[in-house]
């Protein structure tokens, strides 16, 4: 079969795919070429010796020698575009493949110089969504950076005690969502990694599964706290969540918690080679539901069991397979996904505890290695 013949042009900081082909960080963007089966990247000069010792499976093209060799050929501009150019051309390349995000005035470019780009189909390394064992130490690693965060999250809310109106006091300080989240982030850089957007939702802000969290924690109320950082040094991220209560939790939040738990163990028993994500997140609904826990609308927002079962982790917080009602998706040997069912009831407050797996052929390997509290 023959080889595509790929292009991309992106930093390797923010782009997921961009960083798997290089396997290092560049923060501006920059051109990367697989022809005929091997993988070329063009760099500027603070990057080219860097390159050669970290990414020796590519070649590594100095852009200053790229735009001396456009002038003496016959003055032309030396844009990106001329330079992509350059090189399809000493190939005799005059069509390439690049992913949905590349850069539409660039490709307009290049079809101006007679340079055919058409996106590729599906996913642009289809192998991403299939981790190898060192990817699997690598999100491993990110996840550990996560649990280190949570355990000192947790520590913090240990240490409080409970003042008038059941706000919680750290240091004789109201805690709040954003002094915990800062506590856990600072964790997590010291431990490797950087946290964004960390969750720390209490009460009824726990309701809504996105809500960052602000303002005072108060005791006996659930706590959701959601923390996927990514790893400075690889890239891969972690995901956690677990749901607690300072003080003593009600006893409808104790049934909540032991449903949700029980619908996550479910979930896990049936990751296994040819599954469907759909199958997994409907199973996981309809215990719900056996359990009287229903998905509506109430009071113009929704309330019960309302987002995906889990999704594919690795260079991207969200990637594939997903486990979800709409998931094409087949989970095979490989694949490491999340498994996170929540319950969300603004009455009663809300619940989501979130593991990572690897599907392997012999079935799922929990990851995750953080207890399951939740009354501290």
């Amino acid at each position: 079969m023959r080889t595509e013949n790929l292009l991309m042009f992106a930093d390797s900081e923010r782009d997921a795919n961009m960083l798997y082909a290089v396997e290092m960080f560049v923060p501006t963007p920059f051109i990367y070429l697989r022809l005929d089966g091997r993988c070329h990247v063009v760099l500027n000069d603070l990057d080219v010796a860097r390159g050669r010792r970290l990414a020796p499976h590519c070649r590594v093209v100095p852009l200053a020698r790229c735009l001396r060799q456009l002038r003496r050929l016959d003055g032309r501009p030396t844009g990106i575009a001329h330079v992509i150019h350059l090189l399809a051309r000493a190939r005799r390349i005059k069509k390439l493949w690049v992913p949905a995000s590349f850069p539409y005035g660039l490709a307009r470019e290049l079809r101006t110089l007679k340079l055919r780009v058409k996106v590729k189909p599906g996913a642009f390394f289809p192998q991403r969504e299939f981790k190898a064992p060192a990817e699997v130490k690598k999100i491993s690693a990110a996840l550990l950076m996560a649990e280190v965060g949570m355990a000192e999250g947790i520590h913090a809310l240990r240490q409080c005690r409970i003042g008038s109106g059941r706000k919680l006091l750290y240091h004789n300080v109201p805690l709040t969502s954003e002094k915990l989240r800062s506590i856990i982030d600072v964790a997590i850089i010291q431990a490797g990694g950087l946290a964004c957007h960390t969750i720390v939702a209490g009460g009824r802000q726990a309701c809504d599964p996105h809500e960052p969290g602000y303002g005072p924690l108060r005791a006996n109320q659930p706590i959701v706290l959601d923390i996927f950082p990514r790893s400075q040094k690889t890239g891969y991220f972690g995901d956690i969540t677990r749901t607690v209560v300072r003080g003593r939790a009600s006893e409808a939040l104790r049934k909540l918690f032991a449903a949700v738990r029980a619908a996550q163990d479910l979930a896990f028993g049936q990751l296994r080679p040819k599954a469907r994500g759909s199958q997994v997140h409907r199973s996981v609904q309809e215990f719900f539901e056996h359990q009287g826990y229903k998905t509506s609308r109430h009071n113009g927002r929704m309330q019960g069991f309302f987002h995906g079962t889990g999704h594919g982790l690795g260079l991207e917080i969200h990637e594939a397979p997903r486990l979800s009602a709409t998931s094409p998706d087949v989970l095979k040997p490989g694949h490491v996904v999340t498994v996170e069912p929540g319950l969300y009831y603004p009455g009663v407050g809300a619940v989501r505890l979130e593991d990572v797996a690897l599907v392997t052929t012999n079935g799922p390997r929990n990851l995750t290695k953080f207890e399951k509290t939740l009354e501290l």
